[in-house]
């Protein structure tokens, strides 16, 4: 272990995949011994007191441990360096991000972002993944706070809890913990959407539409009797046959998807137009999604 006590060599460089900080080798292994084995040829040192144990090509796992290593006390490999070790998928990204305390020097490698935070405590720090890295929570709260797009923010965020990695009650501790957070409006609201369904959206925010293009008062969390049981509306005009459904993360999951298409093809066939949007879309898009609405109920006989 990088600050802990003296092992053998060889279980050194199976755990770290043969990279080491030349203090974790000695006194097994003699300063002397590994600038020979570099001077000749069979080792390597890629970074200022960081060996390793061959002379070819480095894989992506010894240049985490590399960037990891290179780091001063304290530090984690982070954001979506960190997710995608432990599960993240269509993130990948080829830098490799690491935290590091706020006054610590920070070391320099063209593959490497360095990062700063005086929030790495043990809720934020996995205790026994290797490399060192933060927990999948705050991972993913780093990385969307480190993007420059609001579209790229919302997809981290709603991507880790749709691949099931973590929760949504999770990620507001992990938000919780971050007192100054870039995109925090935005991670906020992407957490709330993971949850989905009309319940994620501020009671103001359709109501805001509603207002804005003058609509007639919808009925919430409308039941309909269906084949296979109860319909949940989210917002229905019953009057002229509309109704909208608002849709969080769960309608990205197939399955999800199938059986929502189901119920819209029933209700369809019953005469109901139904209007699916995004929670993004109630929040951000509020033109478009009233546009929609007041052409569908004026195509339903509504006279406003």
């Amino acid at each position: 272990m990088r600050h802990g006590g003296q092992r053998s060599i060889d279980a050194l460089l199976a755990e770290q995949a043969a990279v080491f900080r030349l203090a974790q080798a000695t006194p097994q292994v003699s300063r002397e011994r590994v600038r020979h084995a570099v001077r000749s040829g069979r080792w390597q040192m890629p970074h200022r007191g960081i060996y390793v144990a061959h002379n070819g090509e480095l894989t992506r796992e010894q240049k985490l441990w590399v960037c990891y290593l290179a780091g001063p006390p304290g530090s984690a490999l982070g954001g979506l360096t960190a997710a995608e070790l432990d599960g993240l998928r269509q993130f990948e990204a080829p830098t490799i991000y690491l935290v590091i305390p706020p006054r610590a020097r920070a070391p320099r490698r063209p593959d490497l972002i360095v990062k700063r935070s005086s929030q790495l405590t043990a809720a934020d720090i996995h205790p026994l993944r290797r490399p060192t890295r933060t927990r999948m929570p705050r991972s993913l709260v780093d990385a969307a706070s480190w993007q420059h797009h609001e579209v790229r923010v919302r997809s981290i965020i709603l991507a880790g809890v749709q691949q099931r990695l973590t929760r949504p009650q999770d990620l507001r501790d992990a938000l919780s913990r971050r007192p100054s957070c870039r995109h925090r409006r935005i991670i906020r609201q992407s957490i709330d959407d993971a949850e989905g369904g009309i319940a994620s959206i501020p009671e103001h925010d359709f109501e805001q539409i509603r207002r804005t293009f003058n609509l007639p008062p919808p009925q919430r969390q409308v039941v309909v009797r269906g084949p296979d049981g109860r319909l949940y509306l989210d917002a229905a005009w019953l009057r002229y046959q509309v109704s909208v459904e608002i849709h969080g993360i769960q309608h990205m999951e197939i399955l999800s998807w199938d059986a929502d298409l189901d119920r819209q093809a029933f209700l369809a066939a019953r005469g109901q137009r139904v209007l699916p949007f995004s929670s993004y879309a109630v929040r951000h898009r509020k033109a478009h999604v009233g546009t929609l609405i007041t052409e569908a109920l004026r195509n339903g006989g509504w006279r406003g």
